[in-house]
């Protein structure tokens, strides 16, 4: 990219942990406003935008070995930043959150109650139900409050495929629910 005025971004290829927090602290001075804005623009939450923003450049740190040097590194932040805030979106909208937000919502406030007991036995049968992938994605998810994207990456999976399986887990929840 000569005759360009794009800066370079430096590609540490398992460098000192100083040189990966120099180059993280190199690309939220200089584009941290960027990708805050698109954050704010596709989530309209400010705090939910943070968020993300500082998700964003901790996937931009972990995965620097991918970025192609055709491109700007404000362009792939920015691309980072969109597929992020969608798939957050996504999340919120899909019909097992719904499940597990009323499920929590109906529990009552004393722990160790009837309900709370009621809730874990649920929960135990429906994890017997599934394979050792989902349980694992649907404990990830919910209990250890990770994101899609983490537990895609920690089981080796894609997002969709993550997603799928906590809409399932969420199905049968639901069956079961009816069903009492």
């Amino acid at each position: 990219m000569t005759g360009t005025s794009q800066p370079a971004l430096r590609v540490i290829q398992g460098g000192p942990q100083g040189d990966r927090r120099d180059l993280l602290r190199e690309l939220y001075t200089k584009y941290g406003g960027s990708v805050l804005g698109r954050c704010r623009y596709l989530l309209k939450d400010a705090a939910k935008a943070e968020d993300a923003m500082h998700d964003v450049f901790a996937r931009a740190l972990t995965h620097v070995e991918d970025f192609r040097s055709d491109a700007s590194p404000l362009t792939w932040l920015m691309k980072i930043a969109t597929h992020h805030c969608l798939n957050l979106l996504r999340s919120e909208q899909a019909a097992w959150r719904r499940w597990f937000e009323r499920d929590a919502a109906a529990r009552p406030e004393a722990h160790g109650g009837q309900g709370e007991m009621e809730t874990r036995d649920l929960v135990r049968r429906l994890l017997a139900r599934v394979d050792t992938e989902t349980q694992a994605a649907v404990v990830h998810y919910h209990v250890d409050g990770m994101t899609l994207e983490e537990v895609a990456a920690l089981l080796g999976r894609s997002v969709p495929t993550i997603r799928k399986r906590l809409e399932r887990f969420a199905e049968l929840g639901g069956e079961e629910l009816r069903v009492r």
